[in-house]
């Protein structure tokens, strides 16, 4: 393979696998209630669906960057799934299989849509405009994101705080969105301070309102 087309597409890899490990983590704690041949459907079908999507972005990301509070946007979503995926053990025994099973899809590709965000306009960068290399590319992150996310389930099953750890990060990503929204770029600018705590305040702020309401659920 000719160096012009190795390197890009050593890129592409590169980026898509970085990404990985925080599609593995929502896809780990989305589905991690599921039993296990439901399980199975919601990793890969949710992944599958994830990948068409970033490809569509892809061919956008230079429109995506022109839409105002968007990554702001995300960052809250993220927030909020962040504090879901924590109370959902709490409440996932009132919620039928089937209902659970299409939710966990759509926690997945919709975390994915707002998370791959940056990757996708530096996946696009990284391509030069030659699509195939985009989609080849993810084709070979697919593997790599199913198999890290069965990974991570197997951890949080031994290790059951490790489902803080994977909200905090979900949460901690969020933030980081939120601080690098360009319509509150100014701002962050002059407040330096807020912008380099933000995204640890929102670690805390989850996980702290996770245990709030786990000890009001408790009461009632």
């Amino acid at each position: 393979m000719e160096q012009d087309l190795l390197m890009p597409l050593l890129m592409i890899i590169g980026i898509d696998m970085i990404l990985g490990g925080d599609n593995a983590i929502v896809i780990a704690m989305a589905s991690r209630n599921l039993p296990p041949e439901q399980r199975q459907t919601a990793i890969i079908t949710g992944t599958c669906i994830a990948i068409l999507m970033r490809i569509i972005l892809t061919t956008t990301a230079v429109y995506l960057l022109t839409v105002p509070y968007l990554q702001l946007f995300g960052g809250i979503f993220l927030l909020y799934l962040g504090y879901q995926l924590l109370i959902e053990k709490k409440d996932s025994q009132h919620v039928k299989s089937g209902t659970s099973l299409w939710k966990a899809i759509k926690i997945i590709v919709i975390a994915d849509l707002f998370m791959s965000l940056d990757n996708v306009i530096a996946v696009a960068g990284a391509s030069h405009g030659r699509m195939w290399l985009v989609v080849f590319g993810l084709m070979i992150s697919v593997p790599i994101i199913i198999w890290g996310s069965r990974l991570i389930q197997v951890a949080m099953r031994k290790f059951p705080l490790l489902i803080y750890v994977g909200s905090g990060l979900l949460a901690y990503t969020g933030g980081e969105m939120i601080v690098r929204e360009q319509e509150l770029s100014y701002f962050m600018a002059k407040h330096s301070t807020i912008e380099m705590a933000l995204p640890i305040l929102t670690v805390i702020f989850v996980i702290l309102s996770s245990i709030y309401y786990e000890q009001l659920s408790n009461k009632t």
